[in-house]
């Protein structure tokens, strides 16, 4: 049986709201702004911010509405509509293979993008 401190601790809400802090400077939301559109302290957004708060699903989903960013991409920093979505996940796997590998790899994208788009 698992330990349930441990299944909390796969969470890394530090991450979270490193990606958060990087949507709303992307917008014009100051954390005063946001705090206040959430009706919350601004040492509150703060904690969000750095990892010293939990923040729980529903706040999460709050937050990303206001600042018009997707949850998806808070939770596991990539975006399945964006044009490098596992690009970065692709490469790694790759430079980790020999070139007979990519080749095999290369083949097999190149038909399933045949029979998907």
């Amino acid at each position: 049986m698992e330990d349930s401190k441990n299944n909390k601790d796969c969470i890394d809400y530090k991450l979270i709201g490193q990606r958060l802090k990087m949507a709303r400077s992307k917008t014009d939301y100051t954390q005063q702004k946001l705090s206040e559109e959430l009706g919350t302290s601004v040492s509150y957004i703060s904690q969000i911010e750095t990892g010293k708060t939990k923040i729980n699903l529903q706040r999460l989903a709050q937050i990303c509405s206001i600042l018009k960013a997707d949850i998806g991409e808070i939770l596991s920093g990539t975006n399945s509509g964006s044009d490098k979505y596992l690009t970065d996940e692709f490469s790694s796997i790759l430079a980790e293979c020999s070139p007979e590998k990519k080749k095999a790899i290369y083949n097999i994208i190149s038909e399933i993008s045949k029979i998907t788009d």
